[in-house]
């Protein structure tokens, strides 16, 4: 529509809404706009305008009435961006664990408000027909107009529509006769300049800050493999002679294999039977062993992760708050599926690899012996021992060589004595003595190996209840004994017939070597004696301790202190002893039988002991003289009893056997392997010196006066 013919269109409409008495005065369309809204504000004969009077608060009838103070105080809100309604105990299934786990992490997110948008492609009806109605919106509009105006001005045409009806129909009805003609009579306006369209959609971002999750990285950290370069000239004469001694390794393991499938053959004919597919497929199984080893171990360390993390760096901090007090944390539990009802009657650590250790199955009733078990665990595979031997008779003990350390001496309950070699594949022992070869006529209680003789052969010594004690030398393919000594009870000969004097036989249980004195060990019988004697005299003893009143199960030489050495009884005490002096330095009542008693590889002055009702106890007596500074259950069970006991040589790790073939290592805590303290500007001395004189400083406060002098 042109502008002139909508000018006057607006003003007739408003001379007669005036003439109707609608409207006072006679306008532009835009301020007839503004002025309704005046109206509408205010009333007619008012002064003063409204917002200029005096304004009173209109209070309700429950509001609380409060003192300056009440109202000037603050009340702080902390807004976060939790959201109060989330629900915080969201649990899901975990694969891995195979457990429902409570989720940490919780959508924070509160959606207020969404708006779905719909856009339309211009090739498509519709929007071909919106395209076209804003086209004709923007011809009808003049040139330089805007678009609010185009609305503003279709508001009015809308209004002044309403009142022309109100007014009624016939005053319509002439006002759009004259309006007709005026507009007929109106030249053509020139056609305006094509507008860009604007954005048909009013678009509203809104953004917002959040914390992001942190990230987490897992890693493991090992020791790099060996490396080594390697570099050689392969020439054709070279590559020929590899193939050359390929093909002929090739030709004898075709010629062995038929060797033994010829030996097989003949075996089955005897047997009249045939091979089982396991024993065939035995030597393809060999091939891979180390590779199944190697994945065996990575499957239990991530198995037993957490208690791999304790025993390299767990520490308990409560140790500061335990008055000197110490605890033991139970890692591993060695166990085998066959050994289950077969006491552990020996532990040994390997000494060149640490982690590495024996373990002796038998039983200590004598109505219930049947078979024994000797075991390997290493404490990177604790689920599976690393070698098993079975035996016909109970092992009642074994030592592992120094220098070799793939040799076992193993001493039975039938009174022979046997070597394993761990290189070998074969399960029998490689020596084993026998009736003819002077084996012993009661179980064999301790056996140790001892230094080479002067032909450099091996040689080890064992104790048995029969009173002897031997001394076995591998010569070429056989085990030679000799008798070093018998024990004889003292005092205790009886009369036999024509006049013959009958000696009573002391039972041997135990021995030890000194560690320093070739010559010098000790010996502990059941009869609760403890005899000092050398390899030189075979007739008759050093020295006699009347020990104990029952059977001394275990006697150590202290490995720092050469006079120094503890023993343990069944008559429920531990006592410490200096070998010039025959009375105890050192009591201690553990109120039960004591099983074993074992040295600690680092300190002089600790030592571990455990009973048969299921304690470990562990003394240091620059701690504590009087008492141990750790006492702990280590066994589930009443029952079960515990036999053994062993310190590592390196880690502060403990090993305990029970009478029901489990085997449990513990960690000490650092009370129980305290080491002396830095002082400033000086440096710790560490030793044995220091250890030897720590250990002396406390026997002089025991010894009497004659002993010092005599010392």
């Amino acid at each position: 529509m042109p502008a002139k013919v909508r000018d006057r269109r607006l003003q007739s409409h408003s001379e007669q809404l005036a003439s109707g008495g609608k409207l006072q005065q006679s306008k532009p369309t835009r301020s007839l706009s503004r002025k309704r809204d005046e109206d509408a504000s205010t009333e007619v004969g008012e002064g003063q305008d409204e917002w200029a009077q005096a304004k009173t608060l209109i209070k309700p009838p429950d509001q609380l009435e409060l003192t300056e103070t009440e109202l000037k105080e603050e009340f702080t809100r902390i807004l976060t961006a939790n959201n109060p309604h989330a629900p915080q105990n969201i649990v899901r299934y975990s694969f891995k664990e195979r457990t429902y786990k409570q989720i940490s992490s919780v959508d924070q997110m509160a959606i207020h408000f969404s708006l779905d948008g719909n856009l339309l492609s211009l090739d498509s009806d519709e929007g071909r027909r919106q395209s076209a109605r804003r086209a004709t919106m923007t011809e009808l509009t003049p040139v330089g107009s805007s678009m609010v105006e185009i609305e503003e001005i279709e508001v009015i045409e809308e209004s002044s529509k309403e009142d022309l009806l109100a007014a009624g129909a016939e005053e319509a009805a002439e006002a759009a006769e004259t309006i007709e003609p005026v507009e007929a009579e109106e030249p053509s306006p020139q056609p305006a300049k094509e507008q860009k369209l604007t954005n048909q959609f009013n678009f509203c971002e809104r953004a917002s800050q959040t914390f992001n999750n942190p990230l987490r990285e897992r890693a493991c950290q090992m020791e790099p493999p060996p490396r080594a370069n390697f570099s050689a000239t392969a020439n054709q004469w070279e590559i020929y002679d590899a193939y050359v001694e390929e093909l002929q390794k090739l030709e004898k393991s075709k010629e062995k294999e038929k060797q033994r499938a010829l030996v097989t053959k003949k075996e089955d004919k005897r047997r009249g039977g045939k091979l089982t597919s396991l024993e065939s497929q035995s030597d393809d199984v060999t091939k891979v062993t180390k590779a199944a080893k190697i994945m065996e171990r990575m499957v239990n360390q991530n198995t037993f992760d957490d208690i791999a993390q304790d025993f390299k760096y767990f520490e308990d901090a409560s140790d500061e708050y335990r008055d000197q007090l110490g605890t033991l944390l139970p890692l591993w539990k060695f166990q085998y599926d066959k050994a289950k009802r077969l006491a552990v009657t020996a532990i040994c650590w390997n000494p060149k690899y640490k982690d590495l250790f024996a373990v002796g199955h038998g039983s200590y009733d004598f109505m219930k012996q049947s078979r024994g078990m000797l075991l390997l665990y290493s404490m990177k595979n604790p689920s599976f021992p690393e070698y098993t031997f079975s035996s016909e008779s109970g092992i009642m003990c074994l030592d592992i060589h120094n220098d070799y350390p793939y040799l076992l001496a193993v001493g039975f309950y039938d009174g022979n004595v046997a070597i394993y070699n761990l290189k070998k594949p074969h399960s029998q022992p490689s020596y084993k003595s026998s009736a003819k070869a002077g084996k012993h006529t009661d179980p064999v209680w301790q056996v140790k190996w001892q230094k080479e003789d002067m032909d450099n052969n091996l040689n080890f010594f064992s104790i048995s209840s029969d009173g002897r004690i031997v001394s076995w030398t591998l010569v070429k393919n056989e085990l030679v004994h000799t008798d070093v000594i018998k024990l004889v009870v003292e005092g205790a000969t009886i009369e036999g017939p024509e006049g013959l004097q009958l000696h009573t036989i002391g039972c041997g249980t135990s021995f030890d070597f000194h560690k320093k004195i070739d010559y010098l060990f000790l010996v502990g019988t059941e009869e609760g004696k403890i005899y000092k004697c050398s390899k030189a005299y075979s007739s008759q003893f050093l020295d006699v301790f009347d020990a104990h009143h029952m059977a001394v199960d275990a006697v150590s030489w202290n490995p720092f202190h050469m006079k120094v050495f503890i023993s343990c009884s069944s008559d429920w005490t531990v006592k410490i002893w200096d070998h010039t002096i025959k009375t105890p330095m050192f009591i201690y009542d553990l109120n039960s039988a004591v099983g074993d008693v074992a040295w600690a590889p680092f300190s002089s002055t600790t030592f571990a002991a455990v009973t048969t009702d299921g304690k470990a106890h562990v003394f240091d007596l620059s701690i504590n003289k009087y008492e141990a500074i750790c006492s702990q259950p280590v066994v589930a069970k009443k029952k079960n009893k515990i036999t053994h006991v062993q310190f590592n040589p390196v880690y502060p790790v403990i090993i305990i056997g029970d009478d029901r073939g489990h085997v449990t290592s513990l960690k000490l805590s650092p009370n129980l392997r305290k080491m002396p303290k830095e002082k400033k500007g000086q440096e710790v001395q560490k030793g044995p010196e220091v250890e030897i004189a720590k250990l002396d400083k406390l026997l002089n406060l025991v010894r009497e006066p004659d002993s010092k002098q005599a010392k």
